[in-house]
């Protein structure tokens, strides 16, 4: 069992540990520094506990997920093993993954401004153990989708109407108790996913149609399409926050929110053999990159023809100059994502979940913020 864990934790934490060593010495100097700078914001520990818990189980389901950890596990399994080791050996190789290096930077943050008790504490860790188990046993189980929704609903609302009972450790308890039972009658082969992203990015290349290949990546890569409709999602609701603030120097904020969809800005990071092709086969740099830009502009005009959409329902008084600066926020955040993909793409990561979380994907977004904050301030001057 060991020695099993050994392999994943090699190629997650590096040769003796290092990634993990440096992560959680960087989380305790986050920590410190925000301790000290006195700032103290009041959170319900029922915030605390859901914030922790969907953090938590998102990181761990986009590590099982990786493709990386596939082709990585493909090799494994080709070995005879101890069903039940392999089982517990890689979800407990995942789950230091997501804990230590993902939720321990989430906890230093939310601990360091806020005021918490020990008993507060304690359960936001079993929150976020749960929460590492529960996906995997779910991920394990996801044919029977059904059943993890039920689940995950019962445990939403422990956590929103049983926080401040006495038996909600019991609760979260039992939850973990039944993720483990269900991870020992796991089959290890449950977790290897088969290569059909692949086979849909060869059958797009076979047929020399990249506007085909991005909708079928957008398609088989179903968290991307999912963070594409929450997105639309967030275009619906914005207009409600501000509406409040009674001023027209927000939309263009509101189009610099929206350019946050990372994940259709880093195809060429997530898939190496794409970018292999894409350099060295001759005028590929035109042939992709162009339609590439083409396909993150739609999806941003998409999303800020939602929000102005939205906007006339709620307040009205959609002009044409909203019109012109949602295109060209939509065109900016559009060439500079793909001119970081082509001159900086995002390298040494390990799994999907470090692509997902690097500070690199936040460039554009910043830089849109940036001048939406700028023109938001040449709207407000008096004409």
């Amino acid at each position: 069992m060991i020695m099993i864990y050994n392999v994943f934790a090699k190629k997650l934490f590096g040769e003796k540990y290092g990634r993990l060593t440096r992560a959680v010495f960087i989380y305790l100097i986050m920590f410190r520094g925000l301790y000290i700078s006195g700032i103290r914001i009041q959170i319900a520990p029922f915030i605390l506990d859901l914030m922790v818990s969907t953090f938590s189980a998102g990181v761990m389901w986009q590590a099982l997920s990786s493709d990386d950890n596939a082709a990585n596990m493909q090799n494994l399994i080709m070995l005879p093993f101890d069903g039940q080791k392999f089982v517990f050996s890689y979800t407990a190789a995942l789950g230091v993954y997501t804990l230590l290096t993902k939720t321990a930077a989430l906890l230093a943050v939310l601990l360091a401004v806020s005021v918490w008790s020990l008993p507060e504490l304690l359960g936001g860790a079993l929150c976020a153990v749960n929460a590492v188990l529960m996906t995997a046993a779910i991920f394990s189980l996801r044919r029977y989708w059904y059943a993890g929704i039920f689940w995950t609903a019962a445990v939403l609302a422990a956590i929103f109407f049983c926080w401040n009972k006495p038996w909600f450790l019991f609760t979260i308890s039992a939850s973990i108790l039944l993720a483990f039972l269900l991870l020992q009658r796991a089959d290890g082969y449950s977790f290897y996913l088969q290569e059909e992203k692949n086979r849909a990015a060869v059958k797009g290349h076979r047929h020399c149609l990249i506007w085909v290949y991005f909708f079928r990546y957008l398609k088989s890569h179903k968290n991307y399409f999912m963070n594409t409709v929450i997105m639309w999602c967030a275009a619906c609701v914005l207009p409600i926050f501000f509406r409040q603030l009674e001023s027209l120097s927000v939309i263009p904020i509101g189009f610099a929110v929206l350019s946050l969809n990372t994940p259709i800005c880093i195809l060429l990071s997530c898939d190496h053999a794409l970018e292999q092709a894409v350099r060295f086969l001759p005028g590929q740099k035109k042939t992709f990159c162009v339609p590439y830009c083409l396909f993150i502009f739609l999806c941003h005009t998409a999303a800020d023809a939602i929000f102005l959409c939205s906007w006339q329902i709620q307040i009205g008084g959609v002009a044409v100059w909203m019109v012109v600066t949602a295109m060209f926020f939509a065109m900016q955040s559009a060439v500079f994502s793909v001119l970081l993909e082509w001159f900086y793409p995002i390298r040494r990561w390990k799994i999907e979940s470090d692509l997902w979380h690097h500070p690199r994907k936040y460039i554009v977004p910043a830089v849109m913020l940036l001048l939406a904050g700028a023109a938001g301030t040449i709207l407000s001057l008096p004409k």
